[in-house]
């Protein structure tokens, strides 16, 4: 069975999340009230609190990298994914770890970037031809 995941985090903005969220990574808004909006995060149900977001270190290794944690991510389709990238960079935005291949020839070979929104919440996003190699080891 598959499923919807919902997550609630802390931004400082709710208008600087609404820019960034919807305008920026295109997420469709929800529900909303004064202390906090909903965005369909790539299918999935992401709630935006006013509030002081998680504390976060550089602590993940992954391959060369030192990713931060925690951090929210989704896995597209890999043309998705591309077509994201290419959009974010159109707009200047500041990666973390740009673009790159990551397990390239390897099980589970995907692609990915890391960001922060505004409010300084770390993004990962994925990238798969095949997710059938999402949990590939």
């Amino acid at each position: 069975m598959k499923s919807l995941f919902h997550l609630a985090i802390h931004v400082t903005d709710l208008d600087e999340a609404r820019r960034f969220y919807g305008g920026v990574l295109g997420c469709a808004e929800g529900r909303s009230t004064d202390t906090w909006v909903d965005f369909d995060f790539f299918g999935h149900q992401l709630s935006l609190h006013l509030g002081t977001p998680f504390p976060t270190t550089r602590t993940g290794r992954v391959g060369p990298h030192m990713v931060m944690m925690p951090h929210l991510g989704v896995v597209l389709r890999l043309p998705d994914w591309l077509a994201l990238a290419d959009r974010l960079q159109a707009q200047g935005i500041a990666f973390d770890i740009p673009p790159v291949i990551r397990f390239e020839g390897e099980p589970g070979e995907q692609r990915t970037m890391f960001f922060f929104d505004p409010s300084g919440n770390p993004i990962e996003v994925k990238g798969f031809a095949d997710f059938d190699g999402l949990f590939a080891s």
